[in-house]
């Protein structure tokens, strides 16, 4: 039930098909990528399984629960807490959102194969507060996961996703009158006035070998009474970032991946310095950095992204530990929390939690 049997039809694939995304029977990127891709160098399957150093931490990493945090009121009325990878619990202007949930151990068509995460999160799904709403980027599998979505689906919340991702939620149990699907730069606004507004990306999606952009990638913008959050799903470096501060912004949080990256893919995620690069070109707001520390989906050691942005960005930056609710206005010094878990050596050995990859990494 991990791959989405169905095809588009109706109003559903009239909406895809009037999209200035869609041709040629998918979605495409309209914008050029400002990093081109390095085609030398690229790994193999078997670079990915089995070589690499410092894939994987060597012990678990500090994490926090939540909970007692969550039961207090949001005194700056803005309030983040990264879970792992690219799921944030946000509470904004009194509304909660959740971005791109994944609670299953492999990012993984197969449950017994693929990358493993390092950890389990740190509070069950079943013990998260009441949601506004779910948002959901893309249909990759560290973004879309079967089992969480299943989940939260018995919640009748709103769904809040991209262009054609609603067949997947609908065929996993997500009510259909609680799907929202949205083109780049249209927006929705939920019960309250928290307006929900989908942005370009520089991506790709699919999650089986004939569903190749077959539904859309997006970013969002989240605009309260007060506050402005930018959440960039999976991307690479594109002019999109600045059109997005200009239409969209000023932001006060931005949370911009930056794991799982390699030259050889450098158009379609960012890594640490195009997101420093993508986090200039919005203009504003505080970078809590997602896409990370929890999957081994790339070469590089697990840690390089949060080290790169330590030393190449002096302030700005909020980086907690799994599951610490940080209030952005009020986050002072960043602590290397992650050190310590670094020593890992899987040079010529499997790495524990690695396996085939989650998604063909290119575009």
């Amino acid at each position: 039930m991990v791959f989405s049997a169905r095809r588009a039809n109706g109003f559903r694939l009239e909406r895809m098909q009037a999209s200035r995304q869609y041709a040629d029977g998918g979605f495409a990127n309209t914008y050029q990528p400002s990093v081109q891709r390095v085609p030398e160098g690229r790994p193999t399957l078997a670079d990915l399984m089995f070589r690499g150093e410092g894939r994987t931490p060597a012990q678990p990493l500090p994490a926090i629960d939540p909970r007692q945090t969550w039961a207090r009121p949001v005194e700056s009325g803005l309030r983040a807490t990264w879970l792992g990878h690219s799921t944030v619990l946000l509470e904004i202007d009194g509304h909660r959102v959740l971005t791109d949930p994944v609670w299953g151990m492999r990012a993984s068509p197969l449950p017994f194969l693929g990358p493993k995460r390092f950890q389990p999160v740190p509070v069950d799904i079943e013990a998260l507060p009441p949601l506004d709403a779910v948002l959901i980027s893309h249909d990759h599998y560290d973004h879309l996961d079967y089992p969480s979505i299943r989940a939260l689906a018995k919640r009748r919340v709103p769904f809040v996703t991209s262009l054609g991702v609603g067949l997947h939620l609908e065929a996993w149990g997500v009510p259909a009158e609680c799907i929202v699907e949205l083109d780049w730069w249209e927006r929705t606004v939920l019960p309250g006035g928290l307006a929900i507004t989908a942005a370009p990306s520089h991506h790709f999606s699919g999650r089986g070998l004939r569903d190749r952009n077959a539904t859309l990638w997006s970013s969002f913008a989240l605009r309260g009474e007060r506050h402005a959050v930018f959440f960039s799903g999976d991307t690479g470096l594109s002019p999109a970032f600045a059109e997005i501060g200009r239409q969209l912004g000023p932001f006060d949080l931005v949370m911009i991946e930056v794991g799982a990256f390699h030259p050889a893919w450098g158009n379609i995620h960012l890594g640490p310095d195009n997101a420093l690069r993508a986090w200039e070109q919005l203009g504003s707001g505080r970078f809590l950095p997602v896409h990370w520390g929890t999957f081994n989906l790339a070469m590089h050691p697990w840690s390089q992204p949060a080290d790169v942005l330590l030393a190449n960005a002096p302030e700005g930056r909020v980086m907690p530990r799994l599951g610490e609710p940080v209030e952005p206005a009020r986050f002072e010094a960043v602590e290397p929390w992650w050190r310590g878990g670094t020593e890992a050596d899987w040079q010529g050995a499997e790495p524990q939690n690695a396996g085939l990859p989650a998604l063909p990494l290119q575009e």
